[in-house]
């Protein structure tokens, strides 16, 4: 086996999306992925593009994002080390619904669908996992779409904030993973609104903030601001 493929299979190991393999599977793996580097602010992919295999953040962050027919961009999801992407063009076999960019410089893993499936027909247990990722996902994206439909910026804010803090284990120390601007656009409104709600959240006890560092100090207060049982004044 070469130096190569044993490297590959090491990092593949560590993708939550291949979990419980056996050590042959994640070799199999390792001889199809193809390993891509980009620079922030690179595309990866953009809406239409031939969804030809999925992606895995090794390292950096993607944000998978829309533009409207005006231009404005609405982040759909930043995606970190660990996670997939595109991979729904794999059980489709259509086009990108959507554009990805790297936010920072990226390693990222690509798995051509073609060979991708010719490994699934070997062994379906590859597919099972994939399913379940995304059915996670489906609800993840189907909870993004009553915030920012049913949901006032505030308490889309507030969901947010605790959603980062289950992702660390309930810390109530948190660090943005994005700028406040595109922040701003994954939460459907704009920096300076961001900004002032930023502000009354600290005025009202709920958080510190310092810079992209944030301490939640009320809990139960963002609970109630994210199920619209609260408002900021």
């Amino acid at each position: 086996m070469g130096h190569k493929v044993v490297e590959m299979s090491e990092h593949i190991v560590a993708i939550p999306l291949f979990d419980g393999l056996s050590r042959e599977q994640y070799d199999e793996l390792a001889t199809i992925v193809v390993a891509h580097s980009y620079r922030g602010g690179q595309i990866i992919f953009s809406e239409g593009d031939e969804g030809s295999g999925f992606y895995v953040v090794i390292s950096g962050r993607v944000k998978v994002f829309k533009l409207s027919p005006e231009g404005k961009e609405q982040i759909l999801h930043v995606f970190g080390p660990g996670e997939p992407f595109g991979e729904a063009s794999v059980f489709a076999g259509q086009r990108f619904p959507a554009h990805a960019e790297a936010l920072e410089e990226s390693r990222i893993f690509f798995f051509p669908r073609a060979a991708f499936i010719e490994l699934i027909k070997q062994d379906p247990s590859l597919a099972l996992n994939m399913l379940a990722i995304l059915s996670r996902r489906l609800r993840k994206f189907t909870l993004l779409v009553e915030d920012l439909s049913l949901k006032e910026v505030p308490g889309r804010l507030a969901a947010y904030l605790l959603y980062m803090s289950k992702q660390r284990d309930e810390s109530n120390d948190l660090e943005l993973d994005v700028a406040k601007g595109q922040l701003a656009s994954l939460l459907g409104t704009i920096p300076e609104t961001l900004s002032r709600i930023l502000t009354k959240m600290v005025r009202h006890g709920l958080i510190q903030s310092d810079g992209p560092r944030i301490r939640i100090l009320d809990r139960q207060g963002l609970e109630e601001l994210a199920q619209a049982e609260r408002r900021l004044s």
